[in-house]
Parts: structure tokens; sequence; C-alpha cells
């Protein structure tokens, strides 16, 4: 039976739906002669099918675990992570997660792996932030049980506390997205802990939503480092500036340039709580690659 689309899984699949649907779209847009049409003002909806990408094979794995377990549990969630990265390696994993994945596959403890990376100091990626939104979904009723499960969500691959300070941002923007007056950037700021990231959200907040991107990238960043930080405040940025409105949260999101795949993953999953099913086209859905079913 589906699920009701208000319940905490309906919820959570709306935004697994519309993070998907950005990703595969900003996926599209590394080619170089997408890219080279949306910088002279062009908005070319590429031809189908639209391949997703690493963003969309983790929300899976917190959905599929949301749905069989009704929360976080962050050896299952390892477990699924690593089987699902061995059954399709190629779905462009970075090479730290791709590395802990394969070694999780082997036997070995997440929490060793995570907390080594980077010399001891665990990742600041954006990996734990990419997948958050489905989670925010779900647990949009409490905002304490968001944070720790958001945070749980990412230790998994990110120890560093900037790594999971991105999924708690987007998963309380996320949940925020459904209020009748959402203001997604404040409720990142309320949930999310002193650091880089909370200053870019301040900055982000403080940017007149009029501003052009190109002023935006400059300001906060496209996720050109691969950092939450760098990455967080501009993809909710975008999705505050549309709100309403799924296409143009994406076309805006797409045309700062950056890691495309992950800053529309972001502000798709976030935007499509505001809008409901009803406000992904169509024609996005069908051009993207099919989600495996439940």
């Amino acid at each position: 039976m589906e699920a009701a689309p208000d319940s905490p899984i309906g919820r959570a699949r709306l935004a697994l739906e519309g993070l998907s649907v950005g990703d595969a779209f900003g996926e599209r847009f590394f080619a170089a002669e997408l890219a080279e049409d949306l910088a002279r003002g062009g908005r070319p909806l590429p031809d189908g099918p639209w391949t997703w990408t690493d963003d969309t094979a983790m929300a899976l794995g917190i959905f599929e675990v949301l749905r069989e377990d009704g929360e976080i549990h962050p050896d299952r969630l390892a477990a699924v992570f690593s089987r699902d990265h061995a059954a399709s390696p190629g779905r462009g994993y970075g090479p730290g997660a791709k590395r802990l994945l394969e070694a999780v596959a082997e036997g070995g403890d997440w929490r060793e792996l995570a907390g080594a990376a980077f010399g001891g100091a665990g990742s600041m990626g954006n990996g734990g932030a990419m997948r958050a939104a489905p989670l925010g979904a779900f647990f949009a009723g409490s905002r304490e049980a968001l944070r720790e499960q958001a945070d749980r969500s990412a230790r998994v691959t990110h120890a560093h506390t900037e790594g999971r300070a991105g999924a708690i941002a987007v998963a309380a923007a996320a949940a925020a997205a459904r209020d009748p007056e959402p203001d997604l950037l404040g409720a990142a700021l309320a949930a999310t802990p002193e650091g880089p990231l909370r200053r870019g959200l301040e900055t982000a907040a403080a940017l007149p939503p009029v501003a052009p991107i190109g002023q935006a990238v400059a300001t906060l960043g496209n996720g050109s480092q691969l950092l939450a930080a760098d990455t967080v405040p501009f993809a909710l940025w975008c999705a505050a500036r549309h709100l309403g409105d799924f296409t143009e949260t994406l076309w805006a999101t797409v045309s700062g340039g950056g890691d495309r795949d992950t800053t529309c993953a972001i502000a798709g999953g976030v935007a499509a709580l505001a809008v409901g099913p009803e406000g992904i086209p169509e024609a996005w859905r069908s051009r993207r690659e099919a989600l495996p079913t439940p």
C-alpha cells in the first residue's frame, strides 16, 4: 500500500523525488555544450534519460532505512551504503567515500574509517548534506530528533562536525519547507552549530533574494571546493529565493556552476516539499532515470 502523502515516509518519498530529479538534472550540465548554452542565458532542457549519481544512491539508502526501521541506525546505514556502492560503483562516488565503502564491505569499521579521513580530522565535505532532505522530511515534527538523526546519517562517512552540520542544515530546511510561511535559512540557522557553515548561512540570510546568481556564488560558493560550507548556503539560498517554483529553483541553482549535481540535489529535495508532487513537472520526472521501486 502506498504511503499517505503527509505521512513521514510519504514526505520522505517526495523529498527523494525532488532530490533525484535535481541531482540528475544538475549532472547533465557538466557536459560542455549544455554548460556553454546555459552560460549564454539559454535554458536547454536536456534530453533524457538523466542518470542520477551517488547523491541519489545514498539518499535511497537513507530512505530504505527510514522505511524499514523508522530511524537511522548508523551500522545499518553503513551496510546499506556499502552494499549499494558495490552494486553500482560508477555513480560518481568521491574517492574518499569509495575507499570507505569498499573497506566497510571488507569488514572495516566505519567509525574508524570515517574518523581517520583527512589526517584524523574527518571529512568536512558535502556528502552528508546531499542526501539529507528525505530525513528532514521524515522527522519534520521534532527539531531535536531531526538534529540527532541527521547527525547519525552523516557521521557514517563524515566524522568532522562541519560535514555533519551540512546534513543538519539541509534536514532543518527541508522540514521548514512544509511550513505555512517557510523560512528555510532561519530554520537551518537555528539548527546548525557554530562554524564556517553556520557563518555561510548567516551570509546567505543577509543576501537579498534579488541578488544576481554571480554575486551569490562569489559570496557563498557553489560547491567547487566540495565542502559543506561551500555548498549548503548557496543551495538553500536558491531554494529560498524561488520557494514555490521547483523549476525556477533548479534553473537558478544549476546556473551557479560548481558541484551542480549536489547543489541541485539539495535544492530539489527541499523545493519538492514546498510544491508537492504536482509541482515537479512530468517532463522533468520522465527524463530522470527511474528510481528503484520498494
